[in-house]
């Protein structure tokens, strides 16, 4: 059993299905995709959440999986600048550049005096990378896991040990380079977005990757349709090997005997049926709060506690506008990221990161556009606010505002325009909180020391941003990867 359909939902249960196992995958919603589904709106589609797909170059983890399935990659033109990144009172951008020529001469030529930093990251991403191809099992549970994990290491990969413990923030201090301004703001802003926290929390080895993929012959790519191409395409996988995906039915319990899977128990949400799917395995594509919620009493103390210290995980506020291709301004690249005061905190419409659509990729008709704009907010704002519906206009105008600042927004040019709060999240995702992005890259939750997709319960296991490598579509596909070895190699 699978419980959500989201990617990394998808991707276990695909792959199990074509390695032999009967697999149902129930989801809440009713379209598949979870976080990087779509929806439409007057002529419109807008990607929910995710806008950036990483893993499609050959050996990438979605090219990998999907070509296991024996199903064709989606269309996807490389992003290029990845983003571009607009600090305070500036007019000309920081771009991400692909080709890490380009990209090396832009970041000597915005941050001065850097490349020694820079450099220590190219590194580490080359071990990371190197490793992580293997398909080590991070965090290893078993000796079976441990097994897999020792054959992964290379003589290089001994190399990241000595940057085990450490962070951006002290690495920076350590070159000399804590007091440049732009140079921190600029990496709190893209590690905000790529590991849920800034640069001064974030461990050195995950940033490393964060910052290291956007550059060729890794990448960021673009789809062509929308995101939920990517989730349909998994669905045909799934369903072509005799799985099953059942829209509109809620998992309300995993039920557990002497700390080993019995079954889930599932309401349909069209009839109210309520009902038992016996099960020894079970594939949970939740975050690590909503597995808490499902286990009830059954789960382990010693897991609920340490679910229960992490600190608060970011919601998202997002607005989607259609707009006539008036509004976008000329050669405008299809992300990029605000920050609009240095003296505010990164979040709550101070910054914005921002996708738009290209013509003819399927999300506008000819003559318009999208304009998909998101920023991190604490969720107990919106759980706790007196007055929702103004909290949320106020949030909305905003954001408009600072959107107005570069693209030519006005009554004439937008078309339609609506939002999606940590609540509209909860509500459509299920997610605990509307939470996005998992749990944060800290150096006491990331990798080794994260959350395992082998769970303290017999049978149960965890795929998605709540555990290693973290957030995006290939990081949950990686996840599930991971989840299914492990499944597979304990029933030899």
């Amino acid at each position: 059993m699978v419980i959500g359909a989201g990617i990394g939902g998808l991707t276990a249960g695909a792959l199990l299905a074509k390695r032999g196992y009967a697999v149902k995958v129930f989801e809440q919603a009713q379209v598949p995709g979870g976080c990087a589904s779509t929806f439409k709106r007057r002529g419109f589609t807008f990607d929910v959440g995710a806008t950036q797909v990483a893993g499609l170059e050959l050996g990438g983890i979605h090219q990998r999986i999907f070509d296991e399935l024996g199903v064709e990659l989606p269309a996807a033109i490389p992003c290029d600048p990845a983003c571009v990144v607009y600090l305070p009172g500036e007019t000309e951008p920081i771009s991400v550049w692909r080709d890490p020529q380009r990209w090396q001469a832009e970041r000597q030529r915005q941050f001065p005096g850097s490349e020694v930093f820079w450099q220590l990251l190219s590194h580490l991403f080359h071990y990371n990378w190197n490793f992580q191809s293997r398909d080590p099992v991070i965090p290893p549970r078993t000796l079976w896991d441990g097994w897999q994990l020792l054959q992964a290491v290379r003589p290089e990969t001994l190399l990241t040990i000595p940057h085990l413990f450490s962070t951006v923030g002290q690495v920076l201090r350590r070159y000399g380079l804590g007091e440049q301004r732009r140079l921190k703001t600029f990496l709190d802003l893209q590690l905000k977005l790529y590991s849920q926290v800034e640069a001064e929390q974030t461990a050195l080895l995950y940033a490393a990757t964060a910052l290291g993929v956007s550059q060729a012959p890794q990448g960021l790519f673009h789809l062509q349709g929308s995101m939920q191409v990517l989730s349909d395409r998994l669905v045909t996988a799934l369903q072509d090997h005799g799985g099953q995906l059942h829209l509109g039915h809620n998992v309300e319990q995993i039920q557990v005997h002497q700390q080993q899977i019995t079954g889930i128990k599932v309401r349909q949400q069209k009839t109210g049926a309520l009902w038992t799917e016996v099960a020894e395995q079970v594939v949970a594509n939740v975050t690590v709060q909503n597995l808490v919620r499902l286990l009830g009493e059954k789960i382990p103390p010693r897991y609920r506690r340490r679910v229960e210290k992490l600190p608060q995980s970011s919601g998202a506020f997002v607005i989607y506008l259609g707009v006539d291709a008036a509004a976008i301004p000329e050669n405008c690249p299809p992300h990029l990221q605000f920050l609009y005061d240095y003296e505010r905190p990164i979040g709550e419409n101070n910054s914005l990161f921002v996708s738009v659509s290209r013509p003819g990729d399927g999300r506008a008709l000819a003559g318009k556009a999208t304009i998909t704009a998101s920023s991190f907010t604490d969720p107990l704002i919106w759980e706790q606010t007196q007055d929702y519906e103004a909290l949320k206009r106020a949030y909305m105008e905003e954001a408009i505002a600072r959107l107005g600042q570069f693209f030519h927004l006005s009554a004439t040019t937008i078309i339609h325009q609506e939002a999606a709060t940590p609540r509209t999240f909860a509500h459509f995702t299920g997610r605990t909180q509307g939470i996005v992005g998992g749990i944060g890259q800290r150096l006491f939750t990331f990798g080794p020391f994260g959350f395992a997709t082998r769970t303290p319960v017999q049978g149960l296991w965890l795929v998605g941003d709540s555990t290693h490598p973290g957030e995006g579509t290939a990081g949950v596909s990686y996840s599930a990867l991971t989840a299914v070895n492990q499944l597979m190699a304990g029933n030899r």
